[in-house]
């Protein structure tokens, strides 16, 4: 190496020195921005991946098309006075179904050492799981959307119109991110993301298909009415159809709010605590 082509490395060395210490040091992101660049990565991860939005799309559609068709005039007499019963019931089940796959996820980075890059960054801690559920709950939105979408081909009209479809759209990704928790601290506790589905699916069947969901409450045996009548999901599917039915029904609406601020309250600091010592 030539003396003149040290001098030019050093002189480049020096230039670039100069200009690093007199450009000031860029904000520090804040938690809100470290939350939403985590949402963001789950967003790139369905680009890359599109097959994982099948849960979302492919599914809740086999799920109204069977339903309706199917039972619809059993049940109801014809299968357009069923899809008007059927249709918030399904966008209810569809969409908390999806919430199970929140925690395979972090299972599977938990699994796969992405968790322990993440808390050797200089982010907020609880960034990485508040982020990647924020990015779950466009998931829910999709989700419910193509659900609405269908019922319209097929001939639903709520009643509630554009602000009413909306608002129980809304109310079900709220109450989907309240419960998504709890899967979170499944996908800390247990050791593989298929036992966390298996056991998130076994959890939440019975509460899905144990509601109104399907079904008047009325028409069933005793003790099962009253399971069905206490069980929050139906409380959820009865808030959804009375705003997709243009008669909101205000204290359904305000339990699943509730029951959504109590899954988060107690869940969100379990996880963050099982995240920090896992």
């Amino acid at each position: 190496m030539t003396a003149a082509t040290t001098t030019n490395r050093d002189a480049d060395t020096a230039a670039v020195r100069r200009a690093i210490s007199s450009t000031p040091r860029p904000p520090r992101p804040g938690r809100l921005s470290n939350a939403v660049a985590f949402g963001w990565r789950g967003m790139l991860k369905v680009k890359h991946v599109p097959e994982q939005l099948l849960d979302v799309t492919v599914t809740p559609v086999m799920f109204v098309l069977m339903f309706t068709y199917l039972f619809g005039g059993a049940i109801a007499g014809s299968t357009s006075a069923y899809l008007d019963y059927i249709l918030p019931g399904i966008l209810v089940m569809s969409v908390l179904f999806t919430t199970v796959y929140s925690g395979v996820a972090l299972n599977t980075d938990l699994t796969k050492g992405v968790v322990d890059r993440f808390r050797s960054l200089p982010v907020w801690r609880p960034a990485p799981l508040l982020g990647a559920l924020l990015g779950d709950s466009v998931r829910y939105v999709i989700g419910g959307t193509v659900i609405i979408v269908l019922g319209l081909v097929l001939g639903y009209r709520p009643d509630g119109g554009a602000a009413g479809t909306v608002g129980a759209l809304a109310l079900v990704v709220v109450f989907s991110f309240g419960l998504s928790w709890v899967f979170s601290v499944l996908g800390l506790l247990l050791r593989s993301p298929n036992a966390v589905m298996n056991a998130g699916f076994m959890g939440i069947f019975p509460f899905t298909f144990l509601s109104n969901v399907f079904v008047d409450p009325t028409t069933l045996p005793g003790p099962l009415e009253e399971f069905v009548d206490v069980n929050p999901v139906s409380t959820l599917a009865t808030a959804s159809r009375s705003l997709m039915g243009g008669d909101p029904d205000v204290s359904a609406i305000v339990v699943s709010l509730v029951t959504a601020a109590v899954l988060a309250a107690v869940f969100l600091p379990l996880t963050t605590h099982l995240y920090r010592n896992r």
